[in-house]
């Protein structure tokens, strides 16, 4: 209902937008209350073949940043807040002291947050940055003291290294950083993407306080895949909503409203036909117009591009044709559905005045 509103919001404004460009179209001797292209805030732009190449010319493959590319992560090192399982061979008082029956994670020991780990006759050391082995060999080399030749295992149960999911997932919950490594790909798997509401050309991952748009629609299009990201401690992983990422689809359509970008672009063919095409019965073809830059008017021109549905090249343009988020896509009336509307509209008082032509009658008699 809410895109409804803002649909049916923008045909006044369109309207008086291509008041001086749609003269012909709409309204043949009618004089536009504002004529903003003789004032230079909205220009006229026919959308021909040299347009479109030209358009799509400029646009650069999408490729992912060089550092995130070439980062491959170490051998796992432990980090605050992982919960460290030690097995002493035959010494279960220091293995299991919560009880054999306990799971792993209870007889586990925390790696607290200034990175101290403390273990029975091995002290408190500091195990942050370590490697699992090098912590195993730590604590082997401390219990010698008192054991002969102990046979030490160390096992990582629980994870203190995280990757925040944040945005259009369907399951935000922060995702581990384990010894196997996590890609990107698998992250936003698990995360599930919300396919109604998810823009998944905006994903952004933020590393070390600089943040990276990974657009992965354009990354995994024509039969490429993107190259694997491997996450890091500490990585935020934001997938933006695509509730303002909108075009606008007005006037002679079957079906009026806004519709939402969900990938990196949206063709005017592809809009057109969301919006069920053009009415048979009341659009004029030649007259399809792409507004665009109506918010920014203050700033700069105006652009209304125009489209001539008619001619035999019409649907290969509007199918090059890449939309903006703002755009607003007006479908002019055809001549004929303007008088008939206008003919409509006295009907209501046809009734009326041959009541009262009927009354005047009668009274004469």
């Amino acid at each position: 209902m809410n895109n409804l509103l803002r649909a049916f919001a923008m045909p006044t404004v369109a309207v008086v937008l291509l008041g001086g460009c749609m003269g012909q179209q709409l309204s043949t001797g009618e004089t536009p209350r504002v004529n903003l292209i003789e004032t230079g805030e909205v220009k006229v732009v026919p959308i021909t073949p040299e347009l479109v190449a030209n358009s799509t010319a400029g646009m650069q493959a999408q490729q992912v940043p060089a550092e995130l590319a070439s980062y491959r992560p170490e051998s796992y090192r432990i980090q605050p807040g992982d919960t460290l399982l030690v097995t002493v061979w035959d010494h279960p008082e220091l293995t299991a002291p919560a009880g054999s029956q306990q799971q792993a994670v209870s007889n586990g020991r925390q790696v607290q947050p200034d990175g101290s780990f403390f273990f029975p006759y091995a002290g408190k050391i500091n195990v942050t940055g370590m490697t699992i082995e090098k912590v195993r060999s730590t604590l082997a080399s401390k219990l010698g003291r008192y054991l002969n030749d102990p046979q030490v295992d160390l096992n990582v149960v629980g994870y203190g290294s995280r990757v925040s999911m944040q945005g259009a997932f369907t399951n935000t919950a922060p995702q581990e950083i384990t010894p196997v490594p996590l890609t990107l790909s698998q992250a936003v798997g698990r995360a599930g993407i919300n396919a109604e509401q998810a823009d998944i050309s905006g994903l952004v991952l933020v590393r070390d306080g600089k943040s990276y748009r990974l657009d992965q629609d354009a990354l995994n299009r024509n039969g490429t895949i993107a190259p694997d990201i491997y996450l890091k401690p500490g990585d935020q992983v934001y997938l933006p909503f695509n509730d303002r990422k909108e075009v606008y689809v007005v006037g002679e359509v079957t079906k009026p409203q806004a519709i939402n970008f969900k990938t990196t672009d949206m063709t005017l063919t592809q809009a057109l036909g969301r919006a069920g095409g053009l009415d048979p019965t009341t659009s004029n073809a030649s007259a399809v117009y792409v507004i665009r830059g109506m918010q920014g008017m203050e700033r700069a021109p105006g652009t209304v591009y125009h489209l001539n549905a008619k001619s035999p090249v019409a649907f290969v343009l509007a199918d090059r044709f890449l939309l903006q988020p703002g755009d607003v896509v007006f479908v002019g009336q055809a001549g004929i559905t303007r008088w008939n509307r206008f003919v409509s509209q006295l009907l209501p008082f046809s009734g009326v005045l041959r009541n009262a032509v009927s009354a005047g009658n009668n009274v004469g008699l």
